[in-house]
């Protein structure tokens, strides 16, 4: 009572504008005097990532035909209704994706139909009719499989120099997708991304002899796996070990998980993938020594991680964990 007296009298004496500009001198002497004792914080910039995004919408790899080299984050988002990965292959000098589509596709392709219908040494044989160049490709990683309307990040560290990027899963006829143009010519320039390599919250080794060994407990979350390469070696369906997460709904079946995870089978990386199956991605076939990364957000449920050859499970290339 004796401020609002005090404020009418002020009002009647001096008017309304006065009182006003006094309110509002108050105001701005506190904000000053706010700001005065504060205490400075020091903002620390953190290394900036940047993404290089892949999208798949049908048969296709969409990206950037020229990227930045050194460590690279790719996003793949497969918006498609079948399940895909991506594998970046370093073909010899003067090799594209045409030389892919028209000398390499068809060799399985041929093998296959043969695998089919039930001539599987015949089928085998035709696959190792492959020209005397392919001997020189490399695969220098890239995800794990996708399943439709998930997103896959991997981090690969790439040199300089001309890439293929390629998808191999199987249509429900038996025809690889790289046979129907699934494949992208990749120009990694000399520029340097500028990317730091990734901080792992999980490390795994991979071997032909130990298999898939987990050096830290998994918990529910979100992590980043650190794939280490300790080998590599050609498998019976002529590919090398690699790593893909999968979660199981109800009702997965190991089984036919592990057999549909060997292209040689003729119910192998063949649509539809496996009944209540999930695939998260995870790193693709690379040389002996390398190391990549992969993302995934964990939560409570049934997982595996697994390698994309033949008796996954004999070759410890199987591994299943529970999360609560």
């Amino acid at each position: 009572q004796p401020m609002n007296a005090l404020i009418t009298r002020a009002l009647k004496a001096s008017g309304y504008l006065l009182v006003l500009l006094g309110l509002l001198l108050i105001l701005f002497s506190c904000k000053d005097e706010k700001k005065e004792t504060a205490p400075e914080i020091e903002i620390m910039e953190q290394p900036s990532t940047t993404y290089v995004d892949i999208l798949t919408v049908d048969m296709d790899f969409q990206l950037a035909d020229t990227i930045p080299s050194g460590w690279t984050n790719f996003r793949y988002k497969n918006a498609s209704t079948q399940t895909h990965f991506f594998l970046i292959d370093q073909y010899p000098e003067g090799k594209t994706s045409k030389d892919a589509e028209q000398f390499v596709a068809p060799v399985f392709d041929k093998g296959m139909k043969l695998i089919n219908e039930g001539k599987i040494e015949e089928g085998m044989a035709a696959c190792a009719e492959l020209p005397e160049w392919f001997s020189q490709v490399v695969f220098v990683g890239g995800s794990g499989l996708v399943s439709p309307g998930q997103v896959a990040e991997t981090s690969i560290n790439l040199k300089p120099g001309k890439y293929i990027l390629e998808c191999y899963v199987k249509m429900s006829n038996g025809v690889f997708h790289t046979s129907m143009g699934m494949t992208k010519d990749l120009v990694v320039s000399d520029m340097d991304s500028g990317n730091e390599e990734p901080t792992a919250t999980v490390g795994i080794e991979l071997s032909s002899t130990e298999g898939i060994v987990i050096a830290d407990s998994l918990s529910v979350g979100q992590h980043l796996f650190k794939v280490h390469y300790k080998d590599q070696i050609v498998h019976e369906n002529f590919v090398g070990h690699d790593i893909s997460l999968v979660r199981l709904e109800e009702g997965a079946q190991l089984d036919s998980l592990e057999l549909w995870m060997n292209w040689a089978h003729p119910k192998g990386l063949i649509e539809p993938a496996p009944e209540n199956v999930i695939f998260l991605g995870g790193v693709n076939d690379m040389p002996a020594g390398s190391t990549a990364y992969f993302k995934a957000n964990l939560s409570p449920g049934d997982y595996a991680l697994i390698s994309e050859v033949p008796n996954a499970m004999a070759k410890k290339l199987l591994k299943t964990f529970k999360l609560q």
